[in-house]
């Protein structure tokens, strides 16, 4: 039978493959290590549980909640802009709730897109970002840059080369898969860029707490006179350890705001409403648990990044995010990161994800993700370097075993 239209638009989903890998390994008892998908292994702070349990006794929190969220909430991310960025939002017509910023991004996609419009996007970028549209009918011309002197240049070159002429950039500093990070004087470029193109700017700032080296990232809202043309996602999932609560906001521009508002309306009804409330109980917080949380992924980090180099796999140290963008080793980087993910499985119980699954540019890269403590990072390493101890001298002599039958 044939495939719906909009299935057909997607590619295979190949993280799905190595999960299946790991799922096999793990059916014969190998004891994988994870490091694949950015699932947060922290548990969610003391004070946001017990709120929740507090909040759920009440029968009349049972009831449908409200889909842009509950006052208290858009409130609370009011204030969280306005104390970490120096941003002032209304909190009736600037901010609305999301079930996580995957789905923000997603229904954004669907409240703007016209079938043809076109859309910038990072390659590699965090994949909802580019599907999200065009599962809406959009059509993505991909962007290979990082946030520098090149970046402009490379819009222009898309503006100049797209018909119809782009819709919309996608932004996402700290970066979900590449870890890089934008400055403020960036953002003003790209501010400028956008105001004088008639484009709009959609900026994911999912891991904006993540960060090392004491610089915090800076919101593209910052930018003077931003808010007429951008709209930015941001999440509690890494933030508060809460991936499983799907929390997230869109925060900007009145009209982008009230065009993902009213079709969301259509949608949900927003997350339950005691959940939202503890996340109202969160963002107020002191911020204690995000410096806990940070400080966290920041050992976890460092560890990783020592103990692979030892291993004989030099990483790049992240300046923020919880990933490391892992150039695949030289001895290896012809497989592809598909098949090189698939041998770290089978032959080192190390699971990662494939570069690939991010863009095609992304495919002599894997992501590893600092999900796992620090004596199990330790461990990854030990595999990892009995590994390409045995096999770096002749790679062409590992073949995965899903490729054997």
């Amino acid at each position: 039978m044939e495939e719906f239209h909009k299935v057909r638009r997607l590619p295979p989903y190949v993280f799905e493959q190595v999960n299946r890998l790991k799922a096999s390994a793990r059916s014969r008892g190998a004891d994988i290590i994870d490091l694949g998908m950015g699932n947060p292994d922290l548990p969610t702070p003391k004070a946001i549980v017990d709120k929740l349990c507090e909040v759920v006794r009440d029968p009349r929190t049972h009831r449908y909640s409200s889909s842009r969220g509950i006052p208290g909430l858009r409130r609370a991310q009011a204030n969280y802009y306005q104390r970490r960025f120096g941003v002032k939002l209304n909190p009736d017509t600037q901010v609305v709730a999301t079930l996580g910023s995957k789905e923000g991004f997603a229904n954004m996609a669907q409240a703007i897109t016209a079938p043809g419009d076109v859309i910038l996007c990072p390659n590699p970028t965090y994949p909802i970002h580019a599907f999200g549209f065009i599962m809406s009918g959009g059509v993505i011309r991909s962007l290979q840059v990082e946030p520098d002197d090149g970046f402009i240049p490379a819009v222009e070159r898309g503006i100049r080369h797209s018909i119809p002429k782009p819709l919309a950039l996608i932004l996402n500093y700290p970066s979900n898969p590449t870890a890089l990070v934008a400055s403020l004087d960036f953002y003003k470029d790209v501010v400028a860029f956008a105001k004088k193109n008639d484009i709009i700017i959609l900026s994911d700032l999912a891991y904006s707490e993540i960060y090392f080296d004491g610089n915090p990232p800076p919101s593209v809202l910052q930018v003077p006179g931003a808010m007429d043309v951008c709209v930015e996602f941001t999440s509690m999932s890494k933030t508060f350890s809460m991936p499983g609560w799907r929390m997230g906001f869109a925060v900007g521009n009145e009209r982008l705001i009230s065009a993902l508002t009213r079709v969301k309306s259509y949608l949900d009804y927003g997350a339950f409403t005691p959940i939202q409330v503890a996340a109202a109980h969160a963002l107020n917080g002191d911020g204690a648990d995000i410096e806990e949380v940070r400080e966290v992924y920041h050992k976890r980090r460092d560890v990783m990044v020592d103990s692979f180099g030892r291993a004989g796999w030099t990483i790049p140290a992240p300046a923020a995010s919880m990933f490391a963008w892992a150039p695949i080793p030289e001895p290896f980087r012809h497989l592809g990161s598909l098949e090189f993910s698939k041998l770290l499985i089978e032959h080192a119980d190390v699971a990662v994800a494939p570069g690939v699954g991010f863009g095609e540019h992304g495919d002599d890269y894997v992501r590893v993700a600092l999900v796992e403590n620090e004596h199990r990072i330790r461990q990854a390493a030990r595999n990892i370097k009995k590994f390409l101890a045995t096999t770096a001298k002749q790679p062409n002599n590992v073949v995965p075993l899903a490729a054997r039958r």
